[in-house]
């Protein structure tokens, strides 16, 4: 068993396909085929079902399971040692929520480019669902994320706590006021992110939890979208407190402050449990949380 052998037969499972892992790993797909023939001979296992769709067998799913780890060590010893040259040059990959990647990476990576340039950051932008997957099985080395997260095997780290307002139109009746009541919202029709992102999982628990289930007319991916669509008269939205002070855009609903409890969003560093973290990623940790302390300083102040 070779150890290019294993990573051919990860990048089968991964992308569900002979071809797409070929074209991933720069390969010949006859090549491919005939090295995971030769591995299975070796072993005396099937460990794909080739059909229309590839699959992994049981034995595919345990060698499966085995060849990540084993993958994975290999990555965090060569992490470790390239950790014992000074931060002059690796990537790192970053995983980012688009809600908060929008509002927060701006600002953060400047800052790192000019205290680490040899460092490359490579951005990855996905759903929370999605991300924590990825998170997990250490595509990302770390992700900025929000409580609660789901998946088990992250561990994280707490970098800022966020006050959740009301964007509503600038005509509405609720625009005049200074703050409101979830409660007083429940014949309201709202506009919310599409679900399987976090920040519309706790806008339908704040609901919940006033008492009403949100009649949602709009759905969208993209929270600049979503203050749009309000700031049109087409509903109102939950929106974090930090969107209201960098939206750039035109046409801005009004906000409006929430009260009795005032909700709130924990956004985290998340990382895979027990990964090793690398001097890179220990100086992104830092370069984040030294610019949301000075933004938050900054907010103060004014």
């Amino acid at each position: 068993m070779e150890f290019r052998q294993l990573l051919y037969a990860v990048t089968i499972a991964e992308e569900k396909s002979f071809s797409k892992a070929a074209e991933k790993l720069h390969l010949a797909q006859p090549s491919l085929s005939q090295q995971i023939a030769k591995l299975e001979k070796e072993l005396d296992v099937i460990l794909f079902e080739r059909s229309s769709s590839t699959r992994l067998t049981d034995a595919g799913e345990r060698f499966y399971e085995s060849a990540t780890r084993i993958l994975d060590a290999v990555e965090q010893l060569k992490k470790e040692m390239q950790d014992m040259v000074e931060l002059e040059k690796g990537t790192l990959t970053v995983g980012s929520l688009p809600i908060t990647g929008a509002h927060i990476l701006p600002l953060v990576l400047p800052v790192f480019k000019r205290k680490y340039p040899g460092i490359q950051v490579r951005l990855v932008e996905e759903p929370t669902l999605v991300l924590e997957q990825l998170t997990a099985r250490g595509t990302t080395e770390m992700s900025l994320l929000s409580l609660p997260i789901q998946e088990p095997n992250l561990e994280w780290e707490p970098i800022l706590e966020e006050e959740i307002c009301l964007a509503v139109p600038p005509d509405h009746p609720l625009s005049r006021r200074k703050e409101v009541e979830i409660r007083e919202l429940n014949a309201e029709a709202f506009i919310m992110l599409k679900k399987g992102q976090g920040f519309r999982t706790l806008a339908a628990k704040w609901c919940e939890e006033a008492g009403f289930v949100p009649q949602v007319v709009f759905e969208s991916s993209n929270i600049e979208t979503v203050q749009s669509l309000v700031a049109a008269g087409m509903g109102i939205a939950f929106v974090p407190r930090m969107i209201t002070r960098f939206s750039k855009e035109e046409m801005l609903p009004v906000y409006v402050s929430l009260r009795d409890p005032t909700p709130r969003r924990t956004l985290v560093i998340a990382y895979r449990r027990g990964r090793y973290r690398s001097r890179a990623s220990r100086a992104f940790l830092s370069t984040v949380k030294e610019v949301l302390r000075e933004m938050e300083q900054s907010f103060r102040r004014f």
